[in-house]
């Protein structure tokens, strides 16, 4: 129980990493509260935990609006009391290729997860005791730390999470809350489906070459599991983590290091 009683917001807790986390949160003594846009997200999910007497809330949430985050954050600390984990992983991902006519994608993906990532953080911090076990956890991912052909934004962004992690760690290290952020690759999620998808259409391919393509740039040649990930969340959370900030740490196969 390495983080019994903790209070955790965990964005995007429904599907995907999200509900992964969630669940080892959960597992490991954690009272969380998981947001979403679309109920449907995380109403069914919510329920089969609640059954389970697990202490969950899920609650409506536009990360890229303020009102609504700071709505989402009252209700949450009137219900459990003060935030010590955040874990912003709410994102969206697709490709926006720089020949296609529009910005509407371009915005969609930085204002979702990187000024997300601000709106949520800022009004979270305002409700953190200071010396007090403070964890915030940002999703980033592999392409924060390269690029890839067709993805300016997602790219953009992911490399923003690991900007705003290292200049957040120096800003709050006094008020004893650490900053860090996961950097996943390919992942066994819808999301990562979506991506196959669009990359098997842009090039032509089936989507099981374009698969069998993705897992042989893995050194590991597996895509990693939600719960890999989360169990990495879970120690980022945890007081075993206190000497650990500013850090942006792979988990993705080895693939970063092609």
């Amino acid at each position: 129980m390495r983080l019994k009683d903790k209070v955790a917001i965990i964005t995007g807790g429904g599907t995907g990493i999200g509900a992964a986390l969630t669940e080892a949160f959960l597992k490991e003594g954690a009272r969380v509260v998981i947001g979403s846009r679309n109920p449907n997200h995380y109403k069914v999910f919510v329920e089969r935990l609640e059954k389970e007497g697990r202490p969950i809330i899920g609650l409506e949430l536009d990360i890229t609006d303020k009102e609504s985050v700071d709505r989402f954050v009252g209700k949450a600390v009137q219900r459990f009391g003060p935030m010590a984990i955040l874990v912003n992983n709410a994102g969206t991902s697709g490709q926006n290729p720089m020949a296609k006519e529009g910005d509407e994608r371009w915005m969609t993906i930085l204002q979702t997860n990187l000024t997300g990532t601000y709106y949520m953080t800022k009004r979270v911090l305002r409700e953190m005791p200071d010396q007090s076990h403070g964890r915030i956890i940002n999703l980033s991912s592999v392409l924060g730390k390269f690029g890839v052909a067709g993805y300016t934004a997602y790219c953009t962004a992911k490399h923003g999470i690991i900007g705003f992690t290292r200049a957040l760690a120096l800003e709050v290290v006094s008020r004893g809350i650490t900053v860090n952020a996961l950097c996943p690759g390919w992942v066994e999620t819808e999301m990562a489906k979506l991506g196959l998808r669009e990359w098997s259409e842009a090039a032509g391919l089936s989507e099981a070459e374009v698969r069998r393509q993705a897992v042989a740039a893995i050194p590991m040649k597996r895509f990693t599991e939600g719960t890999e990930v989360a169990e990495l969340a879970v120690y980022l959370a945890s007081e075993a983590s206190q000497a650990m900030t500013g850090q942006a740490l792979n988990i993705c196969g080895g693939a970063t290091m092609s």
